[in-house]
């Protein structure tokens, strides 16, 4: 039997280093976006570093009367955040060593693109971040497969079962709710990540800050991010990326 590592987590936007980690820890990442939208959170929301400290970028999003709409029928409501946000990712990052590269990558997503569904500008975004990393994992979404059970344990699982999971890979925190046996009783292991341990990059603006967006991290290290992740393997001797990163 072939096996096959899941995790399954709500999208969210231009995340920290630990959920691309997470991405590149399992074969699938499965984007829950059927679950309900919740305000004042990671889903339309991340923190950069500037100069006069950490700032919220947010996506505006459709919300009045849709109490309880799932992230997957959440529409943004403002077209013109994604200019402000350019704007404030531009003024943030304009001296770190790798900007040019990096505006390359992330320039077309907010200039020449205009988004109307969170949960598809949210995976546009991770794919295209995920292509600079260097990550390969499938990225689906849950609406790809049919939501079954009684409890959030349940669907979970049996999302895992459906894209043929073996294993499935969480993060720490639902430790306090995941029922494992659940998933024992149909054949899939259950893992979670340990997001401790990460080590410092040069990074700009004063003292140094783990929690914010990816974009700090591939905009200070360019092609070396990687090597500050921790699902990474280390790389052969005398690779490109080494010698690249030996002479940065």
């Amino acid at each position: 039997m072939n096996k096959k590592r899941v995790a399954i987590v709500q999208s969210n936007y231009i995340p920290w280093k630990g959920y691309f980690d997470l991405i590149n820890s399992v074969d699938e990442f499965v984007l829950y976006d059927d679950a309900q939208y919740t305000k004042r959170d990671w889903r339309n929301r991340n923190v950069i570093k500037t100069a006069t400290g950490l700032q919220w970028l947010s996506v505006p999003v459709d919300v009045k009367g849709k109490y309880f709409q799932r992230i997957c029928d959440a529409r943004i409501a403002d077209p013109i955040w994604q200019k402000k946000h350019w704007s404030s990712i531009s003024c943030a990052y304009s001296k770190a060593k790798f900007f040019p590269e990096v505006r390359d990558l992330l320039e077309p997503l907010y200039c020449a693109s205009k988004w109307h569904v969170l949960s598809e500008m949210n995976k546009a975004f991770l794919e295209s971040l995920c292509l600079f990393l260097g990550i390969k994992s499938k990225i689906t979404f849950s609406m790809d497969y049919e939501i079954t059970g009684e409890d959030k344990t349940e669907r979970i699982a049996s999302l895992c079962k459906q894209a043929g999971g073996t294993e499935y890979l969480s993060g720490p925190a639902a430790k306090s709710y995941i029922n494992e046996e659940k998933f024992n009783s149909i054949g899939i292991k259950v893992s979670y990540f340990d997001y401790y341990g990460y080590q410092e990059y040069r990074q700009l603006h004063g003292q140094f800050e783990h929690g914010v967006s990816i974009i700090d991290l591939v905009f200070n290290e360019g092609v070396c991010a990687s090597q500050f992740m921790k699902s990474f393997k280390s790389r052969s001797t005398g690779s490109v990326e080494e010698v690249l990163c030996a002479k940065s």
